[in-house]
């Protein structure tokens, strides 16, 4: 038998879901603004300058094979090319579109605007909370996608 948790880590529990529902709630609104489904909207927020789908694919915590998915929604939106690299053809290197780079700026411009009525706190109680957060996520650890969105 498991011993139970304490009623704080519960409380905990339930803050940070509501917490991070709001975030998520502000970043899908912004994302359905500029016309991209959740998950295409994140791996956008993620590239910057090229990228290999492999490194995407770890960033993401996904498959590689449901990174070629959201990849082509991206790519039929014309926010990002695939370049061969050089050195080895096998490998594709991602590239924002002008449009992409545009809609990547808007994204994370929105998303932090949002996030600012999130965190509508004191800056030294931000910055406390910014790190008693750090101490809780490994340095190595990216959030899951789903690829259907």
């Amino acid at each position: 038998m498991h011993a139970e948790s304490s009623p704080t880590s519960r409380e905990l529990l339930e803050l940070v879901f509501q917490v991070a529902g709001r975030l998520r709630e502000g970043f899908t609104r912004t994302a359905a603004e500029l016309d991209l489904p959740p998950t295409q909207a994140q791996a956008l927020a993620s590239l910057e300058g090229s990228a290999r789908m492999r490194d995407l694919a770890e960033v993401l915590a996904c498959d590689a094979s449901n990174v070629t998915g959201i990849v082509d929604g991206l790519e039929r939106r014309g926010l990002v090319t695939r370049q061969p690299d050089p050195a080895d053809r096998r490998v594709k290197h991602l590239v924002l579109t002008e449009e992409g780079e545009r809609r990547r700026a808007a994204l994370l411009a929105e998303s932090a605007r949002s996030a600012d009525e999130v965190f509508d706190l004191p800056e030294r109680d931000r910055l406390a909370l910014r790190d008693l957060l750090k101490s809780l996520v490994p340095a190595d650890w990216h959030a899951s996608c789903d690829p259907r969105q």
